[in-house]
C-alpha cells in the first residue's frame, strides 16, 4: 500500500511539474527544436557556425555569425539560457536588421565573460548584458564560468529590460539616450521592428538552450502617438498647423503686424485645399506647404505618406527643404542619374550627400513611413524601417553658406501633385 501510495505521489508531481511548466511557457513559443536550425538564418557566418548538439546550440570558439530569427517582432519577450566559458564573447541581436553591423544598424544586448582580464578595460556599456554603448548594465549578475545562466529580455516600445538568474540590469528607455554622438553612431535603436538572435565570435565558445519568446506585437492604432512621442495631427482636424507665408529670410523682415496679416491669408488659403478626410491630411495640389505652427529644434519625427503616380513633396526640416518625397521613375524632370533613386535623400544638399543608400519606397499608391532624426545639422532618415540616410548635414538652403537654422518650423512639401499624410508624431529631444 505505501509503494502504490508513493506511486501516486510521484505521479501527482510529475503532472503538476508539467502543469506548472505549461503555465510557465504559456504564451512563448520555442524557437530552437534542440536538433536543426529550423525557423534560423545565418549571416555573415564563418567556421562551422552555430552547431545544435543534443539540445543545445553551441557557439564554437572558431565559429560564430549571425544567428538570426527568420520572422521580425517589434515588441516581444525573448529568454534563453547560456554558458559561457573563459572569455566567451557573444550577443543577443534586438530588432536588427539582417545587414550591417547588429549593434549599430539594431540593438545588441551584450553576452560577455567581463570578469576575464582581457576585459579589464571595458566601458560602462560593455559589460555583460548592456545594450552594447546604449544603455550600461549592472554588474554583478553572472555564475561562474561553466555554470548555466538564464537572461529574459524584454522590449515593449522604447522600453528594455533585460533581467540576468534574477537580477534586473537594465530597465530603461531608449528616449532617455538623448547624447547626439550616441544617436548618430546608433541609428538601429530607433527600429521600430527587427530579427532577434546571436551574435557570436571567438575568443571561446558559447553555448545556449532553452530558447523561447513571446511575440507582443499588435497593430498600430491610426493617428495615436507611441509613448514619448506628441501627436502632430489627431486624425479630425488641422489644428496646430497654419499656412506658407515665405521663407525664413522673407519671414525675418516682415514686422510682426505684417507677418500676423499673411499667416492670416495663407491660412484662408491653405484650409481650402489642405482637408482631412477619413483621419487622412488629403491635398489637392494646388496651393502651397502646410507647415506646423510651433517651430522645433531637435526631434524624432514620425510620419506616413502616400503619393500619384509622378508624385513629388518631401518634409522640411526647421523650415528648410528638404527630406525627399517622390516617384521618380514617373517624375517629368528626372535625369538620368536620378533614374529610380527613391525617397528620403536630402534633396537640396549641395557639398553634402542629396542621395539615399537605397530604394526603400513602396510602389505607388501605398503607404510609406519616414522616420526622421533631426539633431543639430545631421539627419538621419529610416523610410519603411530601412536606413536610408546616416547622421548627414542638412545645408541652409535660403542662406547658403550660413549655418542651418536652430530652430524653425516643420512642413510638409506641396509640389503641385496630390498629397496623403496621417500618423504624423515628434519627439522633442532636450539640447544643450
Amino acid at each position: 500500500m505505501k509503494r502504490f501510495f508513493g506511486i501516486v505521489i510521484a505521479l501527482c508531481a510529475l503532472v503538476c511539474g508539467v502543469a506548472g511548466q505549461a503555465t510557465a511557457q504559456k504564451g512563448f513559443v520555442k524557437l530552437f527544436d534542440g536538433k536543426t536550425l529550423t525557423g534560423w538564418k545565418l549571416v555573415h557566418g564563418f567556421g562551422p557556425g552555430y552547431v545544435p548538439t543534443d539540445g543545445i546550440l553551441v557557439c564554437p570558439a572558431d565559429g560564430g555569425g549571425n544567428l538570426f530569427t527568420e520572422r521580425e517582432y517589434s515588441d516581444f519577450v525573448f529568454k534563453f539560457d547560456f554558458r559561457l566559458e573563459h572569455a566567451s564573447n557573444n550577443g543577443v541581436g534586438l530588432r536588427a536588421p539582417f545587414e550591417g553591423d547588429s549593434a549599430y544598424m539594431g540593438m545588441e544586448s551584450q553576452i560577455l565573460d567581463d570578469d576575464d582580464p582581457m576585459y579589464a578595460h571595458l566601458e560602462p556599456g560593455q559589460y555583460h548584458s548592456s545594450v552594447y554603448k546604449v544603455l550600461p548594465a549592472k554588474r554583478g549578475s553572472l555564475k561562474p564560468v561553466g555554470q548555466w545562466n538564464h537572461e529574459e529580455i524584454s522590449a515593449i516600445g522604447r522600453h528594455i529590460k533585460i533581467v540576468v538568474n534574477g537580477t534586473v540590469t537594465v530597465d530603461a528607455s531608449l528616449n532617455d539616450v538623448t547624447n547626439p554622438e550616441t544617436l548618430a553612431q546608433h541609428p538601429g535603436m530607433l527600429r521600430a521592428t527587427g530579427h532577434v538572435g546571436f551574435l557570436g565570435h571567438g575568443p571561446s565558445a558559447c553555448a545556449f538552450r532553452e530558447i523561447y519568446i513571446k511575440d507582443l506585437s499588435k497593430p498600430e492604432a491610426e493617428n495615436k502617438a507611441p509613448d514619448g512621442f506628441k501627436p502632430l495631427f489627431d486624425g479630425k482636424d488641422l489644428k496646430g498647423w497654419k499656412g506658407l507665408v515665405g521663407n525664413p529670410v522673407t519671414r525675418a523682415k516682415m514686422t510682426p503686424e505684417q507677418l500676423a496679416e499673411a499667416q492670416k491669408k495663407a491660412d484662408a488659403a491653405a484650409f481650402e485645399h489642405w482637408k482631412v478626410v477619413n483621419g487622412v491630411i488629403t491635398y489637392d495640389g494646388k496651393n502651397d506647404n502646410l507647415c506646423t505652427t510651433k517651430d522645433y529644434a531637435d526631434f524624432e519625427m514620425l510620419v506616413d505618406w502616400k503619393i500619384t503616380p509622378s508624385g513629388d513633396s518631401g518634409i522640411y526640416l526647421r523650415g528648410s527643404p528638404q527630406v525627399q518625397i517622390w516617384d521618380p521613375e514617373h517624375h517629368p524632370n528626372r535625369n538620368a542619374q536620378e533614374m529610380g533613386e527613391g525617397s528620403g535623400g536630402l534633396y537640396n544638399n549641395e557639398k553634402n550627400t542629396t542621395h539615399p543608400s537605397h530604394r526603400a519606397d513602396k510602389p505607388v499608391g501605398e503607404w510609406n513611413r519616414f522616420r526622421i532624426l533631426m539633431v543639430g545639422d545631421r539627419v538621419t532618415v529610416y523610410l519603411n524601417n530601412e536606413l536610408v540616410v546616416q547622421s548627414v548635414p542638412m545645408e541652409n538652403y535660403w542662406e547658403r553658406g550660413k549655418p542651418m537654422y536652430p530652430v524653425g518650423q516643420i512642413e510638409l512639401q506641396h509640389h503641385t501633385t496630390p498629397l496623403e499624410f496621417k500618423n504624423i508624431y515628434v519627439r522633442e529631444l532636450p539640447r544643450k
